[in-house]
């Protein structure tokens, strides 16, 4: 995880773009796994926990309704929350995560569903997981890709 953090860190600062964070599944783990890179001061503004429903409302404006339709863990939420991140640290880039770590299913899913999504000015995109192992695998595989994901972002 730590060659692939510090990797993001040196593609924003070489591009002297900014990133911010919305987590859920991740607990503030992506956030942590970036601020342990020596000088992510320069590029990573900040990060949001938004381990429940209600602190998705409050600070990210996802909807109660949209809660409702599609539940927490959904394509739709996790790109709410990244584009809401964005706009809110005024960064150019930000990553979201959503899922259900487990054990057990929540909200009708089964554990291991993760939703990442990275906002930038232009887009958003997206992308489902379907990942097994215990709460902490799932959770460290879910900081893993979106790592990796936003690596190959900044690589194009």
């Amino acid at each position: 995880m730590n060659e692939i953090a510090i990797s993001v860190v040196k593609k924003l600062k070489k591009k002297k773009v900014t990133l911010a964070t919305a987590e859920s599944i991740t607990g503030g783990g992506l956030s942590a796994a970036i601020t342990d890179v020596a000088g992510s001061s320069d590029v990573f503004l900040g990060g949001v926990v938004t381990y429940s429903d209600k602190s998705k409302t409050k600070f990210l404006g996802v909807t109660s309704a949209l809660l409702k339709k599609e539940s927490a863990v959904s394509e739709r939420v996790a790109i709410t929350m990244a584009e809401a991140a964005r706009a809110e640290f005024k960064s150019d880039f930000a990553i979201a995560t959503t899922g259900v770590a487990g054990p057990g299913k929540a909200y009708g899913q089964k554990a291991g569903t993760v939703w990442i999504a990275i906002a930038s000015k232009k887009e958003t995109v997206s992308i489902a997981l379907s990942l097994s192992g215990d709460r902490e695998s799932v959770r460290n595989a879910t900081i893993v890709s979106a790592l990796a994901t936003f690596e190959r972002i900044l690589s194009s």
